[in-house]
């Protein structure tokens, strides 16, 4: 059943209102989007990814004409990871009348804006947030340009089984909603491969002493782990567990895999598994905009910054395919074509999800580069 928004018994009213009268119809000189996700906090590197790929969208589409003679404007908001924030940001973006969001950037920050979204007839886009919880419910404004957990996970743990194979695995997660949602679903998978795993708990994010896991690991006799969750954490736990003489490997999921993490574990993090989107910045397709990146000193090959700037583009995309900014009917313009950007030729499930994305596990190096060791 159609969900009735706010926005639509508002139109309801000044339809009523207007009744009688001649209608026109004046396109607006700005069409604002919302970049929503993390300015502040420990993982605002992700944060500059995905506001880097959008601006640049929003940039690149204004100097081609716009959007059906109106130009884009993108309007940064800083939710710092914390879902709390994020719901202030969200009834932020509704007061100030903003019906297209890219963001957020967390999981356990986008799954409450988007109740806020869905209630007020706003679209939201999320590069960035992969739980599978997020499109569930049945709305119909929410749509990401990356793909889910349900979908990473078993990428890593099919990984893990058939090409480390190792004897005992610790799964290990930060239990956030992201973090703990794609342990599991790597645990589910190993378990049912038949590889033993001893050890599945979570830390709490903002630790900085991780030797009582570490000595956990160390008596478990485990060797490989797998930890759901940021670098933050992760980088502490990599760094802490070569300097107390644990010699296993580790693997995480694209919220560990960014510079950062070499910075804090060093050497430690030399050799680490990641599963991350395909290095789209590597595509000769988007040599062009790799370079109008660099010419800009941006970094254009961290995970989120393409998802974003296609974020931007479908909702453009969207609004000149609805001739109109109504959100209802681009949303449903966004479900029913598809859509050629930087991240390949995008169309959506009922759900708003990617009808088809693929993770890559790569090699990690210490000094932050990485080799593909799957397509």
């Amino acid at each position: 059943m159609k969900m009735v928004h706010k926005k639509a018994l508002s139109q309801l009213i000044a339809v009523a209102a207007l009744a009688g009268a001649s209608s026109f119809a004046m396109a607006a000189d700005t069409i604002k989007i919302a970049l929503a996700g993390p300015v502040t906090g420990p993982v605002a590197q992700y944060g500059d990814m995905q506001f880097i790929g959008a601006k640049m969208a929003i940039e690149q589409i204004n100097k081609a004409g716009g959007v059906n003679g109106s130009q884009l404007e993108g309007v940064v908001f800083d939710d710092a990871c914390d879902p709390k924030q994020a719901v202030a940001v969200a009834n932020r973006i509704v007061n100030q009348e903003i019906q297209f969001v890219v963001g957020h950037l967390c999981s356990s920050s986008t799954q409450p804006a988007s109740d806020i979204y869905e209630d007020e007839g706003i679209l939201m886009v999320t590069a960035a947030s992969t739980s599978p919880e997020i499109t569930t419910r049945g709305y119909e404004l929410v749509f990401r340009t990356i793909g889910l957990d349900s979908l990473q996970g078993p990428t890593a743990g099919k990984y893990i089984a058939e090409q480390v194979k190792p004897s005992k695995v610790a799964v290990i997660h930060d239990k956030q909603q992201y973090g703990e949602g794609i342990a599991t679903a790597v645990r589910d998978v190993l378990t049912e491969a038949g590889i033993d795993v001893p050890v599945f708990e979570g830390v709490t994010a903002g630790d900085k002493d991780f030797s009582a896991l570490i000595a956990k690991l160390r008596q478990e006799g485990v060797d490989f782990v797998y930890y759901g969750g940021y670098h933050p954490e992760l980088g502490l736990i990599l760094r802490q567990s070569a300097e107390q003489g644990l010699d296993v490997k580790f693997m995480g999921p694209e919220g560990v895999g960014n510079s950062d993490i070499s910075a804090i574990a060093g050497e430690a993090s030399e050799g680490l598994l990641v599963t991350l989107p395909k290095a789209f910045d590597e595509d000769p397709r988007n040599a062009d905009l790799v370079a109008a990146f660099k010419a800009k000193n941006e970094d254009p090959s961290g995970p989120f910054v393409f998802p974003a700037y296609a974020a931007v583009q479908i909702i453009a995309d969207g609004i000149k395919l609805a001739g109109d900014t109504d959100t209802d009917k681009v949303a449903e313009a966004l479900r029913g074509n598809e859509f050629d950007t930087p991240t390949g030729v995008l169309s959506f499930d009922e759900k708003g999800d990617l009808q088809d994305f693929n993770f890559v596990v790569y090699e990690w190096h210490a000094d932050a580069t990485k080799t593909a060791l799957t397509e």
